[in-house]
């Protein structure tokens, strides 16, 4: 039994590790400019107002019948990672084009 919670465990861990790595890879891919982090958001104009389209569609995706839940997966996947992307840049980006700028 304790064999099988550690082997779990050990999975989980791998598995957090990938995403983190996926995660970042985004990340720095839209570091080297303002534009491309724009582009990636698109249509939205700044990083708080794609952080309230991705808040939004979460939320109404979660109100949405379990049928068309799984149609729409994908979108849901791209929100997520629209969201995690605008809070990044929203926290530290001024920071890194500044630098990009000088």
């Amino acid at each position: 039994m304790l064999e099988a919670f550690e082997a779990i465990r050990r999975s989980g861990i791998a598995h957090a590790r990938h995403d983190h790595v996926r995660r970042k890879a985004v990340i720095d891919e839209l570091k080297p400019s303002e534009a491309l982090f724009l582009a990636a958001i698109g249509p939205a104009l700044s990083a708080q107002e794609a952080i309230e389209d991705a808040a939004r569609f979460i939320a109404c995706w979660r109100n949405i019948p379990r049928w068309r839940q799984e149609r729409r997966l994908p979108d849901l996947i791209r929100a997520k990672q629209q969201r995690l992307v605008a809070r990044y840049f929203r926290r530290h980006g001024h920071r890194l084009w500044a630098r990009e700028a000088a």
